[in-house]
């Protein structure tokens, strides 16, 4: 099978999946490993079987929005969520509970992170809820379960795991106080219908999803999100998302590192360019240091789709083949041959789990190419996998320059600065 669009179009229309936004090559592997689940089945038979079983459209979705995320993953969020619910709860004289809404909350770790931080911050089990909502019943299952492995638990400071957690087989069990403060259903993002009974909310997490969205999707999630965000509430975003919403009307609230919007003093909302002009040089840069990718247990994230922080299912790769693949397409992108450097990265993204070196490659090609929108998507995906890429960074924050976007562009240059700095500091040690 190869670029076969139906399944593209079926996936677009079902969860909003822009093809161009992951690459066609993490669809078509997904969809291949469904035709050969069933030995013999060919490509049509698949597609008759897609239209009219639920089941085995729903087992598609799952095999693209594999689920990868982490408790208190961003956790300069969660610190900022602490410090802004006390302040809510005074606004509202403390009458209601505060109302939270996570998704997509894939397995639960983002909805149960956001309750273990409240009750940390002193908080009372009447003072707030949260609900989770994701478009996978098996990860919402699992999210219910509450048993996670150690997979979940990443970053210097576990102490939360020792007051929330109880050791269970190879595992951890989620403490009976922090589940009953999350409420978790199935629901897409895209029905129009979705909560529409419900009052808004105080705060809501959407993280790392609009950028796998075509523009006008874009805007149609973005409304959905405005009406459950209540008019003083906060959304909180992905690290590669925040000139977005700049663009759609919404404003930075100035807490570093928690990529958190009002639309309190926002400016009228722009439109979204629909072309933008070849920023950079026809010539390559000079050639940039290939970095090395190492054997893992655990592939690397590429995240989300609706409503699962997700990565595709991959074969583990081969550590040496991986590094010689990249090295490879660093040689011919620096030769001057584009376009076997960009065959180079598909068949990357075929054969290995994703890379951010490899999506930023990507972006500088498809830059070079003039194909700005396209190359803004792909240096997102990289900063989403490494959020300190220094190069994607930079890039990305001359694309915004050049669309006008100042203030999306010195938040980049910024966090390229600090970058920089870590890893002066890094070295020095």
């Amino acid at each position: 099978m190869s670029n076969d669009q139906r399944f593209f179009d079926f996936l677009k229309e079902r969860i909003g999946l822009d093809v161009t936004s992951v690459g066609s090559a993490i669809i078509e592997r997904a969809v291949r490993q469904r035709i050969i689940a069933v030995p013999g089945r060919t490509a049509d038979d698949y597609w008759q079987s897609l239209q009219h079983s639920g089941q085995e459209q729903q087992a598609l979705i799952e095999a693209v929005i594999v689920p990868e995320t982490w408790f208190f993953r961003y956790p300069e969020s969660f610190a900022t969520l602490a410090r802004l619910a006390g302040k809510r709860l005074a606004e509202i004289k403390h009458l209601r509970a505060l109302r939270i809404l996570s998704l997509p909350c894939s397995t639960g770790e983002e909805p149960y992170s956001i309750a273990m931080a409240l009750l940390d911050a002193g908080l009372g089990a009447h003072q707030f809820k949260v609900e989770g909502l994701d478009v996978s019943p098996l990860s919402v299952e699992r999210a219910k379960a509450a048993r996670y492995g150690r997979n979940s638990f990443r970053g210097a400071d576990l102490a939360f795991r020792e007051r929330h957690f109880e050791a269970e087989d190879e595992g951890y069990r989620l403490s009976e106080r922090v589940r009953e403060q999350v409420r978790l259903q199935v629901g897409n993002l895209l029905d129009p219908a979705l909560l529409v009974n419900e009052a808004p909310y105080d705060f809501v997490f959407c993280r790392n999803l609009l950028i796998y969205f075509d523009q006008p999707t874009q805007q149609q999630v973005f409304e959905v999100l405005k009406r459950l965000t209540h008019q003083d509430g906060v959304l909180f975003i992905g690290p590669a998302e925040g000139s977005l919403l700049g663009r759609l009307g919404m404003r930075s609230i100035g807490a570093a590192q928690s990529f958190a919007f009002s639309r309190q003093g926002a400016p009228e909302p722009q439109p979204l360019p629909t072309s933008l002009p070849t920023l950079l040089p026809t010539l390559m840069p000079a050639p940039l240091p290939v970095r090395q990718v190492l054997p893992q247990t655990v592939a690397p994230v590429i995240r989300p789709l609706p409503f699962s922080q997700a990565r595709p299912a991959v074969a583990q790769a081969k550590g040496g083949d991986a590094a010689a693949l990249l090295a490879q397409i660093a040689a011919l992108a620096n030769s001057g041959k584009s376009a076997e450097a960009r065959a180079a990265c598909e068949q990357y993204l075929r054969s290995h789990a994703p890379a951010a070196q490899v999506f930023y490659w990507l972006g500088l090609l498809s830059d070079m190419a003039g194909s700005a929108l396209e190359a803004q998507g792909f240096y997102r995906k990289a900063l989403y996998l490494e959020p300190q890429h220094a190069e994607a960074l930079v890039h990305l924050a001359a694309l915004l320059a050049s669309q006008g976007d100042a203030a999306g562009a010195r938040r980049l240059q910024e966090r390229a600065a600090r970058s920089e700095r870590t890893a002066d500091s890094e070295r020095k040690r």
